[in-house]
């Protein structure tokens, strides 16, 4: 069945991997950008390309009323350096300011205008890599509730997060928490501190994080879309893993050193709680329910050899 999709944020990392699978399906896609300047590029993906301040609810609601989709699929963020400047672990509430605003007052907005229009169904982003409530076992399913990180700068976006799930869940959507994206342009920022020995390991760097490739990632999305899923769907790969022996496989990969090993009082210092708590204490994130429910299907199923590909472009043995 050919439906319209409206992707808000259409430009970003995930969306440009997206668009194109929509498309490619049959569907009619209208995506948004916050710049002029990318409309080109969304036109080249095979979307309509249209200009909204995710942040502006005018702009929004004038947006999804033009396009009058079936679905609405909320991929909004600014976390690039272009938008959020330079990553900085230590202070995520300053860094992820802008995100946040996007996953609560974004989200709202978008779901005032689906409701204005008539839009039956939508499907939002939202996050499960390492943040998984920290008792219990290592890997959670989605029955068991995020981390709040309370006390800590990272506490205003997790509640960010649920707030904005619970906006569209609410609305009888579907919300998928990816775990850590890699991909063309997701990890850049990373390999460049593995190659200058920036990014360490933490303690015993015991705690467990949750990966997907961004074509994964969209491919799971284009199934919710497809399929009006409703609820919460951990979209990450097969392989939750501590970071002993992730980071250093990436590293691996980069071509950069084996990373260093600091105590947690001194990345604490350097990083911030949000730094030690992924890498000591975090929770992996299980994928069976998305297998099981949406008939998801991974290309890359682990990040071992989804890191390989991308920064060697060698299949692994």
């Amino acid at each position: 069945m050919v439906m319209r999709v409206f992707v808000a944020g259409g430009s970003g990392v995930l969306g440009r991997r997206l668009v194109p699978r929509l498309v490619a399906r049959g569907h009619q896609v209208t995506a948004t950008t916050t710049s002029a300047a990318k409309l080109g590029l969304l036109q080249r993906l095979g979307a309509d390309g249209v200009v909204m301040d995710g942040l502006d609810a005018a702009s929004v609601g004038e947006a999804v009323g033009v396009a009058r989709p079936d679905a609405i699929v909320h991929q909004m963020t600014a976390i690039s350096m272009a938008h959020a400047g330079k990553p900085d672990l230590k202070h995520p509430d300053r860094w992820f300011a802008l995100t946040n605003r996007l996953r609560t007052e974004g989200t709202e907005h978008l779901v005032a205008a689906a409701d204005a229009t008539g839009v039956p169904h939508i499907v939002t982003q939202s996050y499960a890599s390492w943040n998984g409530v920290r008792t219990g076992g290592w890997v959670k399913t989605e029955d068991e509730p995020l981390d709040l990180l309370e006390g800590t700068p990272a506490h205003v976006g997790m509640l960010a997060l649920r707030r904005g799930e619970e906006a569209v869940l609410g609305y009888g959507g579907a919300a998928l928490r990816y775990g850590a994206f890699y991909g063309p342009g997701a990890i850049d920022d990373q390999v460049v501190l593995l190659r200058k020995r920036q990014y360490p390991l933490v303690g015993r760097a015991t705690g467990y994080s949750s990966w997907v490739h961004l074509d994964d990632a969209a491919s799971a999305t284009v199934l919710a879309v497809e399929q009006r899923a409703k609820g919460v769907f951990n979209i990450v790969d097969d392989e939750p893993a501590p970071a002993a022996e992730w980071l250093p496989h990436l590293a691996a990969c980069a071509g950069a050193k084996p990373p260093m090993r600091v105590p947690k009082w001194l990345a604490r210092l350097l990083a911030g709680e949000q730094a030690v708590v992924m890498m000591t204490e975090g929770r992996g994130f299980s994928n069976e329910k998305a297998k099981r429910e949406l008939g998801w299907e991974l290309r890359y199923p682990s990040w071992r050899q989804g890191f390989r590909e991308e920064l060697t472009g060698e299949e692994p043995a």
